[in-house]
């Protein structure tokens, strides 16, 4: 017969805050948030790209966008 072996309820709470105090632990975590960091400054620059292409197709340019922003802000300002 295969021997089977469980934990009880202590036993894991017990090696969960063992685990979190480890240093291991604590190492392996903080690559993880880099990698997690870089991932998503990954993820922003290709939504950032996507969307300036989308607004070069449209036939804006930088110069463009910050007159179209100038004229927002008036239009605002005028509005209130």
């Amino acid at each position: 017969m295969a021997r089977q072996s469980f934990l009880t309820d202590e036993m894991v709470e017990a090696e969960i805050r063992r685990l979190t105090e480890s240093k291991y632990v604590k190492l392996a975590r903080a690559e993880q948030r880099m990698k997690y960091r870089k991932r998503q400054y990954l993820y922003t620059l290709r939504q950032l790209e996507k969307r300036g292409r989308e607004l070069e197709a449209e036939g804006y340019d930088e110069e463009s966008i910050e007159a179209i922003a100038y004229e927002e802000e008036d239009n605002a300002a005028n509005e209130s």
